[in-house]
């Protein structure tokens, strides 16, 4: 839901700050999108963003990882893979970097910036 939040081109601050990518997003996760896009203000508009944008990724069904969160799933899948995470989500950025994941964050609410620990 950052794009919404903050105004920012998501995929074009991605080519600048890491190149060639293949954006991916977890079936879950536009699963848990859709649910908070039926909500009524910023966050209900933030999450319809959030769908489309996740509309232009490759979704991963994710079937393979373990029962849990969508955040577990997210660690879970960036850890077997070995992919950056794009959040905004500070205990799931916390979590990814304590687990030596890469995580893309808003810095100063202008642009990206890739976190590692």
């Amino acid at each position: 839901m950052m794009p919404a939040q903050f105004q920012v081109d998501l995929f074009d601050e991605l080519r600048t700050l890491v190149g060639g990518y293949e954006p991916l997003v977890l079936k879950r996760v536009m699963d848990e999108l859709e649910g908070i896009s039926r909500e009524r203000g910023q966050t209900g508009a933030a999450a319809r963003l959030g769908l489309t944008i996740g509309k232009k990724c490759r979704v991963a069904d994710g079937q393979d990882l373990k029962p849990g969160s969508v955040d577990e799933q997210v660690v879970e899948y960036a850890v077997r893979n070995g992919c950056l995470v794009v959040t905004n989500d500070r205990r799931l950025r916390d979590e990814l970097c304590s687990r030596g994941i890469g995580v893309i964050s808003m810095r100063k609410q202008k642009k990206l910036e890739l976190l590692r620990r």
